[in-house]
């Protein structure tokens, strides 16, 4: 926005400036009169608290870049593209950390005694005065946009984030955090260093920010002499922090204590676990260690109970769909597959699948690489290759353990598929993933790992494709223009739309438009006749000549549901249904 931060009170233009601006955004065409006159009544609505540039850019009618570039021109200052590559971090210690930040302005240069400052808003002279008095030297002003400022701060000065976080860990109470020292076996040297180590602090907090953001990974970085913290959230990754390069080796280690690990062990990729208690529930974290060029990279995988039981009514499915899902599963024997690539979300189905199932009058067990959720009632059964205690030996041994139900993380071999569709044509129901993009080629996949067709045809009771499409923000979603082919291609699958949505951007979906994410199906519950052409080894475009006629729902035709629905956008599914 083209305000500075909301802790400082910016100086106001007076009406007359307000008209200029929007009159010189007139001038060069970026806005209309009745656009101005609108941006002028909202702002009057909020009792001028906020500036018209301001104003402009939330109502989506110019850019950021557009209103300074158009102020710079104005008051005859240069107007900078301003990037990490063009800014001296030296330089930013001219200007103490908290000024910075509040007034959202960026020391770049200094030369000859004048230091030049990237400002968001040129017209506040007394910002300027301000900056020479605090700085002691002669200020040449650049306008940015203050994206673009906060931006450059984050990614290359370094001191900057470590100040940040200093401030937001002081505020994280211990009672908060704790860890569960599981697998650490110097207890006295961590408390020896819990209590004043900055690593330890940063550590605690990429974490504890992590959880709260509903991150499902943390990648921490090492580069040529820079070290960035990315967060995977919905899907996407984005940067988070840039703590100092100094640290990477100290975080690393500790990291490696806490998960179990060999901190001497550099050269090779290394995996562990660390059991946290975070706000009274258990996270659980996946650590995993790799050897890079500038050093080791490292992600966590964050596990968080709370997140991930859900029910199958909550996943997504319409009506339809869900019940013959549910008629599937009340089968008493078969496999039941659940497809998609990594990161679909085919775990969390599973565990909503066995959350369906879970009877005290069944037995259910479960063989999975690793354990994921804690599901009380149910037998969980965690592979260990190091041991031998593969999932073709563990489903053997658990068929001797009188199971009803049966749950393999993954068929990954024949030895294991062949053990799996035995147990299912033996009064098992066996439930399974497949990494195969749509449900059909779930079939030829299992014929490829070396499964004769009859008895793929005799054991399968469905099959299940999904993918993960994020949800547009309840928060900030509005109508939104979509180009005639992307409309189109909505109404081609689902029928005509009286209007589609998307997410504005706002701070609750950091300025994405999305905010969590729904899943998107395919469910192939193969009649007599599909049967019969999977028993004779049918051809993948043959079974797909069957199966796929005018009432079966694709994963693309399900997601344009939701797209008419107002959950996702176009582009979403687009994006996830990619061939």
């Amino acid at each position: 926005m083209m305000m500075t931060s909301p802790t400082e009170q910016p100086v106001k233009p007076r009406q007359g400036e307000k008209k200029q601006l929007g009159q010189l955004l007139i001038d060069r065409g970026l806005i209309t009169e009745e656009q101005l006159g609108e941006a002028l009544a909202n702002q009057g609505e909020h009792g001028h608290s906020k500036l018209l540039g301001e104003v402009l850019v939330e109502m989506r009618f110019v850019s950021e870049d557009q209103v300074v570039e158009t102020l710079a021109d104005a008051y005859g200052v240069p107007y900078a593209k301003v990037t990490p590559r063009i800014a001296d971090p030296k330089v930013i210690e001219t200007l103490p950390r908290d000024f910075i930040e509040n007034h959202c302005v960026l020391p770049m240069f200094l030369i000859n005694g004048k230091l030049t400052v990237a400002v968001p808003e040129p017209a506040n002279v007394f910002l300027i005065d301000e900056i020479e008095r605090v700085s002691g030297y002669a200020v040449q002003i650049v306008a940015a946009t203050a994206h673009d400022i906060q931006q450059t701060m984050q990614s290359y000065l370094p001191n900057a984030n470590v100040f940040v976080i200093d401030e937001i860990v002081e505020d994280i109470e211990a009672k908060d955090f704790s860890l569960v020292e599981k697998q650490v076996t110097d207890l006295s040297n961590l408390e020896e260093v819990a209590g004043h180590s900055p690593v330890v602090k940063l550590v605690n907090y990429l974490i504890f920010s992590a959880v709260q953001e509903a991150a499902s990974d943390i990648h921490i970085e090492p580069d040529d002499g820079r070290l960035r913290v990315r967060y995977r959230v919905d899907g996407r990754l984005f940067e988070k922090i840039c703590p100092p390069y100094q640290m990477h080796a100290a975080v690393v280690s500790r990291i490696k204590i806490m998960a179990g690990l060999d901190i001497s062990e550099r050269r090779l990729p290394q995996d562990g676990g660390i059991h946290v208690m975070l706000e009274n529930r258990p996270i659980d974290l996946r650590v995993s260690t790799m050897p890079g060029k500038y050093g080791e990279k490292v992600v966590i995988r964050i596990i968080d109970n709370s997140n991930n039981l859900v029910t199958l009514e909550k996943l997504g499915f319409n009506y339809e769909m869900l019940n013959r899902l549910k008629e599937s599963l009340a089968q008493p024997n078969g496999i039941v597959l659940v497809t998609g690539p990594t990161g679909s979300g085919k775990s969390t189905t599973l565990y909503s699948m066995l959350s369906q199932l879970n009877d005290p009058e069944v037995n259910i067990s479960t063989v999975e690489d690793p354990v994921e959720n804690n599901l009380m009632g149910i037998n969980q059964f965690q592979v260990n290759d190091k041991a031998g205690f593969k999932f073709a030996s563990a489903l053997r041994a658990l068929l001797r353990q009188d199971p009803d139900i049966v749950m393999v993380g993954e068929i990954r071999d024949q030895e294991t598929s062949r053990i799996a569709i035995q147990a299912a044509l033996t009064g098992h129901l066996v439930l399974s993933t497949l990494h195969t993009n749509d449900a059909t080629s779930a079939v030829t996949r299992l014929f490829n790992i070396g499964i004769e067709p009859y008895l793929v045809a005799a054991s399968l009771r469905c099959v299940l494709a999904q993918r993960l499409v994020r949800k547009i923000c309840s928060n900030c979603k509005e109508p939104a223009e979509v180009a005639a082919p992307m409309r189109l291609a909505v109404e081609k699958s689902v029928g005509k739309v009286d209007g589609l949505f998307h997410g504005a951007g706002c701070s609750k979906c950091r300025h994405t438009g999305f905010s969590g994410r729904i899943g998107i199906f395919e469910l192939l519950t193969p009649d007599d006749q599909v049967l019969d052409a999977v028993a004779r080894g049918g051809t993948l475009q043959e079974l797909r000549s069957m199966i796929l006629t005018d009432d079966y729902a694709t994963l693309r035709r399900d997601g344009m549901e939701k797209v008419k629905a107002g959950l996702t956008t176009v582009e979403e599914v687009f994006h996830a249904t990619a061939a």
